[in-house]
């Protein structure tokens, strides 16, 4: 009886904290958003590199989903229910990338700024344009 009681206190606590975020949330507020949910789902402690192919894994469904909407390219009919929408998966990568960001203690506001402060000195001309 104890162990549904935490399950659904975890539960609680999660749909608390998501009630904190809306759309007009900013991109520090659902990134500690996230590290405070992967803290009560037991993932905090993952190994950087199950991290890593965890990613490379969600951007392969994003693929799956975006070749089953947007493309001519086969599918196996039979595996309809694996295909998993593209938002629904675009979703994933961003809490999984957001979750390296946490574990390595990148600030990923501060990491797309800094970049797009170098990415707006260069030059975006196609070759032969």
């Amino acid at each position: 009886m104890i162990y549904k009681y935490e399950e659904n206190n975890k539960k609680s606590t999660q749909e608390g904290l998501l009630k904190n975020i809306d759309r007009t949330s900013n991109l520090d507020e659902i990134q500690e958003y996230i590290r405070s949910v992967i803290r009560i789902r037991g993932f905090e402690k993952e190994e950087i590199e199950k991290k890593m192919l965890l990613l490379l894994e969600e951007a392969g469904e994003l693929a799956k989903a975006i070749r089953k909407d947007y493309t001519n390219m086969a599918i196996d009919n039979t595996k309809l229910n694996h295909y998993s929408n593209i938002e629904s998966e675009i979703a994933d990568v961003f809490i999984v990338l957001t979750c390296i960001c946490n574990k390595l203690n990148i600030n990923l506001f501060d990491a797309v700024y800094n970049k797009e402060k170098e990415n707006v000195k260069r030059n975006w001309n196609k070759e032969g344009e």
